[in-house]
């Protein structure tokens, strides 16, 4: 495995593996990497020659300081946990991938309207800035996405149709705990009685399906979730699949 910091780097590794007619997969990360990532690398590994992962903490797409200040880095042990099924790893610093601010704005359309997009303004702009970045950078055959961040693939979606990027986008099915908690970086943030509580989540939606019609479910979601005192509900929606619309 190579790692990398460089934009220089990562292109002339890149080039030399486009050179010999290797096909090229991306995974972008933010880190804390889990088997949900791993997912989406051996994903990449079966149906490329070579595997790029990128790990970047994206400082544009956050919101909030304070989540920026607290997301977990733990690169040495990212490294080691994929070390067998990554080829190169791109661990660029800040001031590498943003040199000097980015000014670059996107626009979405009606995918980015709702929920996620609605809740934090700007967070899909950021998370544009640094996927097309990267896509430009590794030009990859495919890039990989896990379905855990849905409307962030019909956002990138959008974005490679708008900016005629040729590179497949692979989304890829979620990845549980024997408790049914999708993993996720942020979960390591958790405390044990959190931990223990939030499977309810995903029990609620699984029984959510059993509801006849829209209002129903939507009913059922808002008033179970609101047992839990910890719990506070941003958003629920019944979508079309690829419009995102109610």
């Amino acid at each position: 495995m190579l790692v990398i910091t460089t934009v220089k780097e990562l292109q002339e590794s890149v080039r030399k593996v486009k050179a010999d007619g290797k096909s090229v997969g991306l995974v972008p990360t933010m880190g804390a990497l889990h088997n949900g990532h791993l997912s989406l690398i051996k994903r990449a590994r079966k149906e490329n020659d070579v595997v790029v992962c990128s790990i970047f903490v994206n400082p544009v797409q956050f919101n909030n300081p304070e989540d920026l200040r607290k997301y977990p880095r733990t690169l040495d042990r990212d490294v080691e946990f994929i070390h067998d099924y990554a080829d190169i790893v791109f661990a660029p610093s800040a001031e590498e991938v943003f040199p000097v601010p980015p000014t670059e704005t996107y626009h979405y359309g009606v995918v980015e309207q709702v929920m996620e997009g609605a809740a934090r303004p700007g967070h899909f702009n950021g998370v544009g800035v640094i996927v097309r970045r990267l896509l430009d950078w590794v030009q990859p055959d495919r890039a990989y996405f896990g379905e855990k961040d849905y409307q962030q693939i019909a956002v990138i979606r959008e974005l490679v149709r708008q900016c005629n990027i040729s590179t497949t986008i692979v989304p890829c099915p979620i990845v549980r705990e024997d408790s049914g908690l999708a993993l996720s970086s942020r979960n390591r943030l958790l405390t044990a009685h959190e931990l223990e509580i939030t499977p309810n989540i995903y029990r609620i939606l699984q029984e959510s399906k059993n509801q006849p019609d829209v209002p129903e479910i939507k009913h059922f979601v808002e008033t179970e979730i609101a047992k839990y005192p910890e719990f506070q509900l941003d958003y629920f929606e019944v979508t079309d699949d690829t419009t995102l619309q109610p």
